[in-house]
């Protein structure tokens, strides 16, 4: 006898809360967009480097938005890559890698483009590869609540950023 029942698919809201677990990105805002296939990320000082023949992309990431203080360092292997078409259609010879996303209790491997948003709303937008097990309402925003790590490291940054701002002269 087989089990027919499937669990129905997650809602999310047209912007969430997400981790990239291998990235250590712990807590980025991601819109949601059906108009993107793939995923991209924000990241500047891209370096293309090669480590025992295998290539890899390293990068950096403001992940708070409006905040440039906070940077992370990231690398991943390289996988691809691609010529995208933006929004406005501008095309853009990108890096490609994989990453493993949070994002409410699913975790699972996406593609994600590598590109500057710095001017953008989102570091990161979500795409309908990475959205396959997902509804979206587009009235809604953040229905998967940050997780517990997400709240302590939002709450060490603020911190910091307050202490901060009071040592100045």
């Amino acid at each position: 006898m087989t089990d027919n029942h499937q669990k129905s698919p997650t809602i999310v809201g047209f912007r969430e809360w997400i981790s990239l677990i291998d990235l250590k990105l712990v807590a980025l805002k991601a819109k949601i967009d059906t108009g993107a296939k793939t995923s991209s990320l924000h990241a500047f000082d891209i370096k293309h480097v090669k480590r025992g023949g295998i290539s890899f992309v390293k990068f950096k990431v403001h992940p708070i938005q409006k905040n440039l203080d906070v940077v992370v360092s990231c690398s991943a292997p390289l996988i691809d890559r691609r010529i995208v078409t933006d929004s406005g259609g501008h095309k853009e010879l990108r890096y490609v890698i994989y990453a493993t996303i949070q994002i409410g209790g699913l975790k699972k491997k996406i593609e994600l483009t590598l590109t500057n948003r710095e001017s953008m709303k989102y570091r990161m937008l979500l795409g309908r590869e990475a959205l396959k097990q997902f509804y979206i309402d587009p009235s809604q925003s953040y229905l998967l609540k940050k997780n517990q790590k997400q709240r302590n490291y939002l709450k060490d940054i603020k911190i910091g950023m307050n202490s901060k701002k009071e040592t100045r002269p």
